[in-house]
């Protein structure tokens, strides 16, 4: 029997399979405010019959978009637009809905990723930026204002107000953004932390924060699934790595962490990558071995027998398959087809597949 469609119980969530969709910023908001097109988006891929869809980076607050086009959930108006989306999946998908809430830190301020994705200067519409310590992405951006206690501290409370708004309009999990050198992951990486107060220099200080504002999250929804997402290493020697993502992951299973979803980069452009099928597979294998946490792989995941073999060989407990759902929605119908399994499918498509509805568990339910 496979494993990869076997459920599995996250946190308080009971998901139907493995396949995760993991966040994929669509750049497609107005002023944090979801629109049409995530309608669309996220009503396709909730009839991918995936185990768990993810919604996109959401940002806390204004400054904390990547982009000006960034889905936000800082305010009643966010959550207002982001239910409607909520709304129109849910009447027709049961698929479990987390997600990722983000600050940007000092990659914010930027124009969208089609357009190159270059930081926007202050009379074109960008903003200024945050971060543990004044310092910049690239050589040419405007150098990150350093947070001061009550910044932090603001931070910290926007986290919160928007777990609470997502907690309010139905989602079922949230996913602490701390990956891909955004601000959590700038705390983290003595690269981007070189304070010199008790949020920098040892490993003990740089995670308090990160730490923080978990803690803050998980107190502020008690019964929600909140799990949290890391970049393993910075790929760049002196940086973070996973001997410090063991040890963050140790602190967050104390802290009842209901799962960590293992990336890796995005924290400098100094960055020496080694890509390819299951890269970052080893980071998630270590830290489920090291832990016991429960964990999301991921890194150029496009096969069946691929995922298949994750799950089956305990490297991870689940996978997420961002690109190749992207390029294939139906993903997980045509993992199910080829491994002899069966997924979820709205009766409108059970005619779809060549075996017909055979294909789909919930067929035999009418």
């Amino acid at each position: 029997m496979n494993q990869l469609f076997t459920p599995y119980p996250l946190g308080k969530l009971q998901l139907p399979n493995r396949i995760v969709i993991p966040p994929m910023c669509q750049y497609s908001a107005a002023d944090g405010n979801a629109t049409d097109w995530h309608v669309m988006h996220y009503g396709n891929l909730s009839h991918s019959g995936a185990g768990l869809l993810i919604i996109e980076a959401t940002a806390v607050s204004p400054e904390g978009r990547i982009s000006f086009a960034d889905l936000g959930l800082w305010s009643d108006e966010n959550a207002a637009a982001l239910q409607r989306v909520l709304d129109a999946v849910r009447q027709y998908s049961s698929m479990p809905i987390a997600i990722q809430l983000a600050h940007a830190g000092r990659k914010a301020s930027c124009d969208l990723a089609w357009k190159g994705g270059k930081q926007l200067g202050l009379d074109a519409g960008g903003w200024q930026t945050v971060a543990p310590s004044a310092s910049s992405f690239n050589a040419t951006d405007r150098p990150a204002q350093a947070l001061d206690e009550a910044g932090m501290q603001r931070v910290k409370e926007a986290w919160v107000a928007a777990a609470q708004r997502a907690q309010r309009i139905g989602i079922d999990a949230i996913e602490v953004h701390a990956a891909h050198g955004y601000l959590l992951h700038e705390f983290l990486s003595p690269l981007t932390n070189t304070r010199t107060d008790e949020y920098g220099g040892s490993l003990e200080n740089r995670m308090r924060f990160p730490l923080a504002v978990y803690d803050s999250v998980r107190t502020a929804v008690p019964d929600m699934t909140v799990g949290i997402r890391i970049s393993a290493t910075d790929w760049v020697g002196g940086g973070w790595d996973i001997e410090q993502s063991v040890a963050f992951a140790q602190e967050l299973k104390q802290r009842g962490c209901d799962y960590i979803h293992v990336s890796s980069g995005g924290l400098s452009p100094q960055q020496q990558v080694e890509a390819g099928p299951d890269f970052q597979v080893p980071f998630a294998e270590r830290i489920r071995r090291e832990t016991d946490l429960p964990t999301i792989a991921v890194g150029l995941i496009t096969e069946p027998e691929q995922a298949e073999a994750i799950v089956a060989e305990g490297r991870a407990d689940m996978v997420a398959v961002g690109r190749g759902m992207l390029y294939d929605p139906r993903w997980p119908w045509h993992t199910a087809a080829k491994l002899g399994a069966q997924v979820d499918a709205p009766p409108q498509y059970w005619r779809g597949p060549p075996n017909g509805p055979a294909l789909f568990s919930n067929s035999k339910k009418c």
